[in-house]
Order: structure tokens, then C-alpha cells, then sequence
């Protein structure tokens, strides 16, 4: 991806909703010095799952996550504050991030006192979302043209080898 111009930026963020939402699983990672920057908690859209991730879509109004591979976009400011724009880079798996308004925001739902309360993260529409508290340095950091892999065991791996080829 980074050949083609598609990723510019030598930052991986990786979710990983196989993990309990209740669990911190998302990891910034600095390619360079191969350093992880930042490990926090993020929630899944309310029709994704409860405490754990299970199903995913690609369609307007669904209120589910997409998986896959994306490249993060521009900030803007939105009801949720800063947020940062997603391109889904897989057709029919995410193509339809940018339209759906599936961006990365903060939100007070996605906060360990949140889980004490309800014994599970609360969750979006189908955004990644995060603590607010790391918001803005997150976003700072992965805007513009890095790469964005949100990841579940339901994707076959021969499918992931096709795309990264």
C-alpha cells in the first residue's frame, strides 16, 4: 500500500475485535523504531455486538463496524469533537467507510467507569471510537494517509493474503 501512494506514513493502527471490548485493543505502532505509542481501550457499533465484536457490515445505517484495511483521512470538527475521516480500502468489505460518516471520534462512553457502570464498553454507530482523554493526540498522530487494519477471525486468512499481495 505504501508503493501504490495509498499509505504514506510508517504508523500501523491495529484493532483487534476478536478481544473483549472491555479489554484495551487498539495498538498504535511506530514501523520505524517498532515501538507500540499507544494501547487503549475502543468501541464497536451497537448492531457489531455487545461485549464482544461478532457482526460486521458495510452498509449505510447499519450501526455495525467494517473490517479491514483503511487509510486515515483528515480532521475534522464534528458532534463528537475532533474526528478523523476513514477510507475503507477493501471493496464491499469497507468502500463505504467515507459515506457512512464511519470516522475515528472520542466519546464518553469508551472509559473504564463506563465499564464499571455497565459491565461493557457502550458502542457507536459503527465508528472506532475512543477515550476521550486520548482523542486528540491519537488522531494527531495517525491522520493523513497511514494505515488503519481493524481486524476479526470471521475474515478467512487466504482472503487477508489476496489483498496484501
Amino acid at each position: 500500500m505504501k508503493e501504490k501512494g495509498v499509505i504514506q506514513k510508517d504508523i500501523l493502527t491495529v484493532i483487534d475485535f476478536s478481544l473483549s471490548s472491555n479489554t484495551k485493543r487498539l495498538w498504535v505502532i511506530d514501523l520505524t523504531t517498532n515501538t507500540i505509542l499507544f494501547n487503549s481501550l475502543v468501541a464497536h457499533g451497537r448492531n457489531t455486538g455487545e461485549e464482544f465484536a461478532s457482526n460486521f457490515s458495510n452498509s449505510n445505517s447499519s450501526y455495525k463496524s467494517s473490517l479491514g484495511f483503511y487509510a486515515t483521512g483528515e480532521i475534522y470538527q464534528g458532534k463528537h469533537g475532533a474526528s478523523l475521516r476513514l477510507d475503507g480500502l477493501e471493496n464491499g468489505i469497507n468502500s463505504n467507510a467515507r459515506q457512512r460518516g464511519v470516522v475515528m471520534h472520542g466519546a464518553d462512553y469508551v472509559s473504564e467507569s463506563f465499564i464499571r457502570d455497565h459491565k461493557r464498553l457502550g458502542r457507536s454507530q459503527g465508528c472506532p471510537a475512543l477515550p476521550i482523554e486520548l482523542t486528540d493526540e491519537i488522531i494527531e498522530l495517525i491522520k493523513d494517509k497511514s494505515c488503519l487494519y481493524i481486524y476479526h477471525p470471521s475474515r478467512s486468512f487466504a482472503m487477508e493474503e489476496r489483498l496484501i499481495s
